[in-house]
């Protein structure tokens, strides 16, 4: 959402003094809000969906500790001096590790501010129908999402039922990743009747249909009910407000928020130095972190005419405006330890990137290209090689018309589409994942190869334990707050 839409609601406390002689008056506390007397009027419900949107852009949460989930795949390298993230990367973390604990909390303050909504929202009178309708249709949305990044991260967790938070019953045992798919599914279906396929611009970074619509895309790959995930993309692919942007690098820059193919994202009017997105992924030298840099595998993967590996990553040699007034400035060999850094998030406040004080960087967090090849890969997988070859072609001529249309392909074609396509945006370890679940790949074989490690760990061995490292395990300290109630994950 833009800044201006960014908001948390703040519940104010005002403290009655006493009086000139020293007798405490007896007055009603003005301004203080609680879940029976906040929701009143449309602005109220408006207010309130604006601070789920606000949750997107915590740095424990989405905007950092959230992607570090991936860097445990073949694509980067952590870099930083996090040892919580060294050991994602190595497979040695535990249930004390902080990262696996940090975003926990935020993925469930997702789901309470959504149910919250849900429930109160429908009880307001004096809202439009539209707004009304759009709202609730937010709320169910990011109950699913919050509940998706659960699942995905965690596997089995608790569902918090509406009854639940109503009697403020929140320490309940988790329910099986089935009953979590079908909360997820529900919800999402209920969001998908209720968003509007698209925006104005003064709502544009709104949830719409095509989001809620892409989430049960992958929802259904993720749970092989591949018609349905067919059934469902299909409805985002064929539908012009969310077409594939005419340029790969569109969707990377600031100019971006004009973009139909971004389906979900984080908007700000922000400089890069306030966004942790950007910040994380450029060089220490540039003012960033250089955390998550690529591999060799990665830079490897690119075809030779495939203009999606200078949008994704700088090499040496490469130049970038980095709006300091001194013109270009070149990528050297000093700047990261593997080579490369992500390029695609290296957004500065410039003329040339579509920068300005009022231009809003999305941070995209899902687009159509990644709905497009799920399609094809649900496609393939029931119908055999090259029933996906329309659609990877699309996203392969999008890139390049120099690009040769495959044929035929398979699972070997579209797992390339997919790392190339969608490096650096928080897909690769879990595509490797549910494949290697599928014994489609070998998920340990490739984390051991050497162009999948960084060059000074070229030495390391990764153990890949299956089906420990599947999901990760609950935050040790939420255990011990249930008092018994939650039973950590196996192996763990």
């Amino acid at each position: 959402m833009k800044a201006k839409h960014i908001a948390y609601i703040t519940m104010a406390l005002v403290i009655t003094l006493t009086s000139a002689c020293k007798k405490a008056l007896d007055l009603d506390q003005k301004g203080v809000y609680n879940t029976d007397n906040y929701f009143r009027n449309e602005a109220d419900a408006v207010n309130a969906i604006t601070g789920i949107y606000s949750l997107l852009e915590g740095e424990d949460y989405i905007s950092h500790a959230e992607t570090t989930f991936d860097i445990a795949s073949d694509d980067y390298w952590r870099s930083g001096d996090h040892s919580e993230d060294e050991a994602i990367e190595n497979l040695t973390y535990d249930a004390s590790n902080a990262q696996v604990r940090y975003s926990w909390k935020w993925k469930y303050e997702t789901v309470n501010r959504s149910t919250n909504c849900i429930i109160n929202i429908a009880k307001i009178t004096n809202i439009t129908d539209a707004i009304k309708k759009r709202s609730m249709g937010e709320a169910y949305f990011f109950r699913a999402f919050g509940y998706w990044r659960l699942m995905v991260i965690y596997g089995e967790v608790p569902i918090i039922t509406n009854e639940d938070y109503l009697t403020q019953n929140f320490n309940v045992p988790k329910s099986s990743v089935e009953e979590v798919r079908k909360q997820i599914e529900a919800d999402l279906k209920q969001a998908v009747d209720m968003l509007p396929e698209s925006y104005t611009a003064a709502d544009r970074g709104r949830v719409s249909k095509g989001t809620a619509l892409g989430l049960l895309t992958k929802l259904y790959m993720y749970w092989e009910k591949f018609p349905e995930a067919i059934a469902a993309g299909q409805q985002v692919i064929t539908n012009p407000n969310y077409a594939l942007a005419a340029n790969y690098q569109d969707n990377f820059t600031r100019a971006n928020e004009n973009s139909k193919e971004i389906l979900f994202a984080v908007q700000a009017v922000q400089n890069v130095i306030q966004n942790d997105y950007t910040i994380y992924y450029i060089p220490r030298a540039w003012g960033g972190y250089g955390f998550s840099q690529p591999l060799q595998g990665l830079a490897d993967e690119f075809e030779a005419n495939d203009p999606r590996k200078a949008a994704t990553l700088l090499s040496v040699g490469d130049q970038m405006d980095l709006g300091d007034g001194n013109g270009l400035t070149t990528f050297t060999a000093d700047l990261s330890e593997t080579g490369y850094s992500f390029r695609k998030y290296a957004v500065f406040n410039t003329v040339g990137d579509g920068g300005g004080p009022d231009h809003t960087y999305a941070v995209p967090l899902m687009r159509s290209a990644d709905i497009y090849l799920l399609v094809a890969e649900a496609q393939i997988r029931t119908q055999g090689a090259g029933a996906g070859d329309a659609l990877i072609n699309q996203v392969r001529r999008r890139a390049s018309a120099a690009l040769p249309p495959v044929s035929g392909a398979g699972m070997t074609q579209l797992i390339h589409e997919r790392r190339v396509e969608l490096a650096g945006e928080g897909e690769r370890h879990q595509d490797l994942m549910r494949w290697d679940k599928a014994q489609i790949v070998d998920i340990a074989a490739i984390y051991n190869l050497p162009v999948s490690k960084a060059p000074l760990d070229r030495n390391k061995t990764i153990n890949f334990i299956r089906p420990k490292h599947y999901y990760y395990p609950i935050p040790q300290e939420e255990i011990d707050k249930s008092k018994g109630v939650l039973v950590q994950n196996p192996n763990f």
